[in-house]
């Protein structure tokens, strides 16, 4: 498989090139200064040792609409072995998962025993799906979620990086993949080439490629800088995706811009000229153009809307601070982490961020700014006057069934725009 010399880059160094077209003509989109890995979180034994911090800052190309960092933190330090991250034990990430299934069996007739490979596949819980619908089923993930998709969900899972190698394996041993799916993983690799190469090496020639993950687009209108961490070395428009594939003589046949998480693209693509094109492909692209979503001008205007919603949080909170008030935050996604270090969340401010119970990071502190993460049935407990939504893209559903349990505190969503719901 040919090499393209600039899909693949160099760990710990600045990237000051675009990784899809290797093009020098980038502009800054934000910078949100230095800040630990997201994923690194805190134990009490290391809570006095000194942290690492990375530049984070966001790059646009304009001549392949992709969103990537200038600087790239080796993958092993962001998906250590211990990375506890369970779409499982969420019911809203649950439905959506088993929503892409039904879909993907839908779009391309999916028959039963073909063969579905998720790369990046955490607990299982996606081909859990697949697998309940008749399908041969194959993991690929590097931490030590493997061993929970095997043990709990029955999925046969490799625990290693997706390489060439790993799709020169799974070919041998179970032939062909007829989908490969990337559910919010495919903006978090790194070596790119050599995920290309290892798909191009998987698919088979009526296959389908599917990637879900967050949307330049959404951050752009949306102020979701909190989308902007270490794990996403790039950040996705349907037109960067649209030119990486042609590099491997695949193309994307279809296109749709997502509510969940806030913004999300998820494209199905294929072989050059197996697949029908949905016309919708091209309306996006168009959209993306007309909205400014390249141009230095319209990343300007958001930089002023990030700094807008951060000024507005930090004055209630000081306020709050000021008058005696309990501001406490609830739920701990990685994207939370971002806000909590670009706000200065410290535990002066933030007395902690509560978490499901019995889950992976209750007993840690967030890196940074040290907040301990505790279990969620202190809210009830502790009746603080204000709670934080970390997970502000599941803000419905997680105020709803605060106040179903008679929580009586006021909500702050923090994103797209600040608010407080009473």
């Amino acid at each position: 498989m040919k090499k393209i010399s600039h899909h693949d880059v160099e760990i710990g160094k600045t990237l000051d090139y675009c990784q899809i077209t290797g093009s020098k003509n980038l502009f800054e989109a934000i910078d949100l200064g230095f800040q630990p890995a997201c994923s690194a979180l805190i134990t009490r034994e290391t809570l006095r040792e000194p942290e690492v911090y990375y530049p984070l800052r966001l790059m646009i190309c304009p001549e392949s609409g992709l969103g990537q960092l200038d600087y790239v933190v080796d993958g092993k330090t962001l998906f250590p072995t211990d990375y506890s991250y369970r779409p499982g034990i969420s019911t809203p990430i649950r439905d959506h998962l088993d929503l892409i299934t039904q879909e993907i069996i839908k779009l391309v007739n999916l028959q039963p025993k073909s063969l579905c490979v998720d790369v990046g596949s955490n607990d299982g819980t996606l081909l859990s799906f697949f697998k309940e619908r008749g399908m041969l089923v194959q993991g690929v993930e590097p931490t030590n979620m493997a061993k929970v998709a095997r043990k709990e969900n029955k999925v046969k899972t490799i625990q290693e990086f997706f390489t060439e190698d790993v799709a020169k394996q799974i070919v041998k041993e179970n032939g062909k993949a007829k989908v490969v799916t990337f559910t919010n993983v495919f903006a978090h690799m790194a070596p790119l080439g050599e995920v290309m190469r290892g798909v191009s090496r998987l698919l088979d020639k009526d296959g389908i490629f599917m990637s879900e993950s967050q949307y330049l687009f959404d951050v752009f209108e949306g102020n979701q800088f909190d989308q902007i961490y270490h794990d996403h070395v790039r950040i996705y428009s349907l037109k960067s995706l649209v030119k990486l594939l042609e590099y491997y003589g695949m193309e994307v046949f279809e296109a749709q811009r997502l509510e969940g998480r806030e913004g999300s693209i998820r494209i199905h693509a294929g072989w050059k000229g197996q697949h029908k094109v949905n016309p919708d492909v091209k309306k996006l692209l168009a959209l993306e153009v007309e909205a400014g979503l390249f141009k230095e001008s319209g990343w300007e205007n958001f930089r002023k809307g990030v700094e807008r919603a951060r000024d507005e949080f930090l004055e209630l909170a000081y306020k709050a601070k000021k008058d005696g008030k309990k501001l406490v935050a609830d739920s701990c996604p990685t994207r939370g982490v971002v806000l909590t270090n670009y706000y200065g969340l410290d535990t002066k401010l933030l007395s902690y961020v509560s978490q499901i119970p019995n889950t992976e990071k209750v007993g840690n502190y967030i890196p940074g700014t040290h907040n301990p993460i505790v279990s969620n049935e202190i809210i009830l407990k502790d009746k603080p006057d204000y709670i934080l939504i970390l997970a502000w893209h599941y803000s419905d559903y997680i105020i709803k069934n605060w106040k179903a349990k008679g929580v009586k505190a006021k909500f702050i969503v923090p994103l797209p725009k600040f608010k407080i719901v009473d």
